[in-house]
């Protein structure tokens, strides 16, 4: 939630605490209020009301909170291998910046928009671990401040193109606090010694009135015209799709009062945005539904999980909803025993549940499956009485880090299906590319066709053996799946050869040596008819000549040439997802003014 990974993930989905107002004279949010006074009739001349005693006390309070933490944790950086120094972060640009190496064509018929993809970039040169008395906590590689890098395509009047490029952090509440204090300030509070979580955690509330840190790094999104950014420790932030200013937080005119889904889905048919929000106090996992407008919240259920379970995404058909409820947990109180704060457990059941989509959490029909650890739905649909979900499935977990100790690389994730039946409960579930093994994550399919039969997708390629000693994915290239042609493997017996089992088709497309990409997202053609006409279009980076460039392929022509390669004016470093977005430029002064209206 990181090489391109947030890849999912996730990011430590934290209770949203109640929050304080900042004071005017100081950076830190106020304390709790102390037990409240009944005001004085009569204040003596000269003698401080209790009210200013309490200001007082809260402020004392805040210093002495301040003074412990700077005395007794220590701020330490993360060291990167010569391998990870694309992981470090970037300075932002301060505007837009016109892109001249352009190597290729860009298609006349490529749409107007532009192409953004968010990632960590962690402030004051990187993540941080913390030494204290209480031992150590870290950050992990999900984390770190959201930053937006977005590529801006314009059509001339003559039909030239312009291209622009321009990043900026992702203002939240905690990014403010911090740069204001100029100095690293939320403990680390997922990773390390369970007396140094906790301790983070108190000390992040008492001081700031949050556990940890807001960092909207995982995936940008759009909903009823407007463009938002989001990971889902927190609501999402409204972003000016023009200048990448963050305007507001968005919690649906007030209606949504907890963590959101880095994966919010448009419902098919309706264009309502469905949504999820995962926290680690009951309710833990609770369903929404945004009107088309986005102006009001049509439907919020509690799922009544009984455990907190790390769902990143979501998926959606025309009828239901799906939830995966897999044992990749968050759990307060196994903190507290002295154990891990997120934590996967194979021995732990796992599955599937479809709500229908106005339903309660009386009306999931739930289905067990083998445990697994799945980030990210490619697609879901109706198939008869069956719902049929595909997505990126391990036998371990990236969260909070993998363990590179584990056999056949455990912790990387292969397309898997899942076939529900409705009617008989029967679950028939398979690997999807058979016995040809590869390693892939961050689907992207067509948008328009989210929610139904879908015959491709388009994932990236995972360099089993560049990730091996990283700690966190690279992805060396792209595929694209067939799910409706079929690829038979065969293994050679002593005798005779044995049929293997039989998967899709699957087309990849590789870059060079020690070149790698993230954020890929697909471009539908305009006036294109067949889901396949457009581009995966996606950020690369070559670690040998560190030159980052956007590549443009042809899904038609998906193991082919690159159709064009765009030279990046600086480095961009792995980040998550990336989507497109076609938009008016002709509406971009109108929308400027709008947003300074907006309150």
């Amino acid at each position: 939630m990181a090489t391109s990974y947030k890849p999912f993930i996730s990011n430590c989905f934290i209770q949203k605490r109640p929050s304080h107002d900042v004071s005017q004279k100081s950076p830190h949010f106020n304390l709790p209020p102390f037990p409240s006074f009944k005001p004085l009739k009569k204040i003596v001349l000269g003698v401080p009301s209790l009210i200013d005693v309490q200001k007082t006390m809260t402020d004392a309070a805040a210093k002495f909170l301040e003074a412990f933490v700077d005395s007794f944790f220590e701020f330490v950086d993360q060291p990167l291998l010569p391998s990870q120094s694309n992981f470090a972060p970037v300075e932002e640009l301060g505007e837009a910046v016109l892109v001249t190496s352009i190597q290729g064509r860009i298609p006349d018929d490529f749409p107007e928009g532009v192409y953004i993809r968010n990632g960590p970039n962690p402030l004051f040169g990187g993540l941080k671990s913390t030494n204290s008395i209480f031992g150590r906590s870290s950050h992990i590689w999900v984390e770190g401040e959201g930053m937006l890098h977005a590529i801006y395509f314009k059509r001339s009047s003559q039909g030239s193109w312009k291209v622009l490029y321009n990043n900026k952090h992702v203002e939240t509440d905690t990014y403010n606090i911090e740069k204001q204090l100029s100095k690293p300030s939320f403990l680390p509070a997922i990773e390390g010694d369970s007396l140094a979580i906790f301790s983070a955690y108190l000390l992040n509330w008492l001081r700031f009135g949050k556990v940890n840190k807001y960092i909207s790094n995982t995936n940008v999104f759009e909903h009823s015209g407007r463009f938002y950014s989001v990971a889902e420790n927190h609501i999402p932030q409204e972003i000016d799709i023009f200048t990448l200013k963050t305007i507001r937080n968005w919690n649906v005119n007030g209606a949504w009062d907890r963590p959101f889904t880095s994966h919010p889905k448009k419902a098919p048919g309706t264009g309502e945005l469905v949504t999820l929000g995962v926290a680690p106090a009951k309710p833990f996992v609770v369903a929404g539904i945004i009107s088309a407008d986005g102006e009001k919240l049509v439907q919020k259920v509690d799922l009544q999980l009984n455990r907190c379970t790390l769902c990143h995404d979501i998926g959606v058909t025309k009828r239901y909803i799906v939830i995966m409820d897999f044992p990749l947990t968050i759990d307060l109180n196994r903190l507290l025993r002295g154990g891990q704060l997120i934590k996967y457990n194979k021995e732990e059941y796992a599955r599937i549940g479809i709500l229908p989509r106005y339903g309660d959490a009386n009306s999931i029909k739930w289905f067990e499956v083998e445990p697994n650890c799945t980030f990210h739905i490619i697609n879901s649909f109706e198939d008869g009485h069956e719902v049929v979900v595909r997505g990126c499935s391990s036998l371990d977990s990236l969260i909070p880090g993998p363990n590179l100790s584990l056999k056949e690389y455990e912790w990387l994730s292969r397309c898997h299906e899942w076939r529900l039946n409705m009617h008989t409960g029967e679950v028939k579930e398979k690997d999807v590319c058979g016995g040809n093994v590869v390693y892939m994550d961050f689907p992207v399919i067509n948008g328009n066709f989210t929610g139904m039969r879908n015959r491709y997708a388009y994932t990236q390629v995972v360099d089993a053996i560049a990730s091996s000693t990283q700690g966190a994915p690279k992805y060396g290239g792209l595929a694209k799946l067939y799910f409706e042609e079929s690829r038979t493997e065969f293994s050679k017996g002593e005798k005779e050869k044995e049929k293997a089992e039989e998967g899709v088709r699957v087309e990849c497309h590789m870059f060079d040596k020690n070149t790698f990409c993230s954020g890929a997202a697909f471009v539908p053609r305009e006036g294109g008819v067949e889901e396949d006409d457009g581009w995966i279009i996606a950020f690369v980076h070559n670690e040998d000549t560190i030159i980052s460039e956007v590549h443009i392929i042809d899904a038609k022509k998906f193991s082919g040439e690159v159709v064009t390669k765009i030279t990046m004016p600086g480095r961009v470093p792995y980040g998550f997802h990336g989507a497109f977005m076609q938009i008016s430029f002709q509406a971009q002064e109108h929308n400027s003014v709008y947003h300074q209206q907006t309150p």
